[in-house]
């Protein structure tokens, strides 16, 4: 995500680096070049423009303190107008009536059904909600029957009427249902649309008319860049919706719909979707975009991601078992299933603040840890229980049965004991283990 922007950007304010002292000509130089990167990045020219200029007053207007290179001082003016270009503040959604309606709009293959899906599954459970998805599209083949499987795959209830070919009448029929029976949330999922296409629009028009959402969302792909912007602007001369999905961010490698999207329709980015899977799903925070586009990482994700994963009980029982040396492969297992569960590897490394520039080439397959996996589960339990059993004979017959071989097992077991040292000095210190110590990281933020 942004790989190409990032770039560009740090190239640009590579010119102030060593300067002793802002001046017009180096700060020229610098916004010349920052320019550039947006317009590569798909930014409209308007858009770069007021950008640039704004960095420039802000760069000219203020002095340099000591302790600040003037580098220092640019990267920081670029963080704050970039963080505000996206929209400043994160957006939240409004879910507090009951229930709450929540209405999806988008073009054609936007990926409105998937993340309605996604969205249920986030509300149900983060916030412990119980929503109701609602199958609106009556018009793209076996999109009523996607819907029904993303809800199975989910565990959450979706709303249909076979035969009805009247979307506000399956709306306004679900949301009755919503009233009557428990459920908290209706998302409304809508068939997609061409925003020149009259007809599509006043039914959509209609539904919204009939059903009053407390939240009316755009969805559009972020990959489709400024064409991405300029449909938003016509759903929103039309709707005018409430939010902004950016759905593919994951696959650009631009950005411009991101950076642009707040500005023209005057709209936040509520969502992105960063992923195939039902829980690839972020709320937008503008501050820690702006913070990976300048690869300074975003650590304060990476610690929600692993609090979400955090179960205190279950912490107190290894922190014991650490503090006698029992710490096992069963153990190890349980810890890489907490950290597949947080998502992509790569995408996480790239949180961690230089690491996104040092990961830009190296493939990390999504299932990283499957050779590790395979060799535990080719562990007896005596073996998993007792790791100081596994001699050279044994290792053998791992890597045999894993499909690994000997170097792999012995590269395992190394990293599995010097792991074991490691957290067993980490107990010493007050118990001091890595749970606490991101818990308390997550409380500073």
């Amino acid at each position: 995500m942004f790989e190409g922007l990032s770039e560009r950007l740090e190239r640009s304010l590579k010119v102030l680096k060593g300067q002793g002292r802002i001046s017009e000509i180096n700060v020229a130089e610098t916004v010349k070049e920052i320019r550039k990167a947006l317009l590569e990045a798909d930014v409209s020219y308007k858009i770069a423009k007021d950008f640039t200029n704004t960095v420039r007053e802000k760069a000219l207007g203020q002095n340099v303190l000591t302790s600040v290179s003037p580098g220092q001082l640019m990267v920081k003016i670029v963080h704050e107008e970039l963080a505000t270009l996206m929209g400043g503040e994160t957006a939240i959604l409004n879910t507090k009536p009951n229930p709450s309606i929540i209405l999806m709009s988008g073009l054609q293959g936007s990926g409105k059904t998937t993340f309605s899906a996604k969205l249920a599954s986030y509300l149900k459970n983060k916030q412990g909600k119980t929503p109701l998805l609602v199958a609106c599209d009556i018009y793209r083949p076996a999109a009523i029957q996607q819907l029904k499987v993303l809800g199975d795959e989910i565990g959450v209830d979706v709303y249909t009427e076979e035969g009805v070919q009247d979307p506000v009448k399956i709306a306004k029929a679900a949301v009755k249902l919503a009233h009557e029976k428990a459920y908290n949330v209706v998302i409304v999922d809508t068939a997609g649309r061409l925003a020149i296409d009259e007809q599509m629009m006043t039914e959509i028009a209609d539904i919204k008319s009939a059903i009053k959402p407390q939240e009316t969302l755009f969805v559009v792909d972020s990959m489709t860049g400024q064409d991405a912007v300029n449909t938003a602007k016509a759903f929103n001369d039309r709707l005018n919706f409430d939010g902004v999905i950016l759905t593919k961010l994951d696959g650009d490698t631009r950005g411009g719909a991101a950076l642009t999207i707040r500005t023209v329709v005057e709209k936040p980015i509520k969502f992105v979707g960063i992923g195939e899977k039902m829980d690839a799903l972020d709320v937008f925070h503008p501050e820690r975009m702006a913070d990976r586009i300048l690869g300074m990482g975003d650590i304060v994700s990476l610690v929600e991601r692993a609090q979400e994963q955090f179960d205190e009980d279950e912490a107190k029982i290894l922190q014991k078992k650490i503090a006698k040396d029992q710490f096992n492969f069963n153990d190890f297992l349980g810890q890489i299933k907490q950290i597949k569960k947080m998502g992509n590897v790569k995408d996480l490394m790239g949180m961690v603040p230089g690491m996104s520039k040092a990961m830009k080439n190296v493939d990390i397959d999504d299932d990283a840890f499957k050779n590790i996996e395979s060799i535990i589960f080719s562990m007896t339990p005596n073996e998993r229980e007792n790791p100081s059993v596994l001699n050279g004979s044994r290792r053998k017959r791992l890597a045999a049965g894993s499909g690994t071989n000997i170097q792999e097992v012995n590269q395992l077991i190394k990293q599995f004991n010097e792991a074991r040292k490691m957290m067993k000095m980490m107990t010493k210190g007050g118990g001091k283990t890595m749970a606490n110590m991101m818990n308390r990281m997550g409380g500073r933020r």
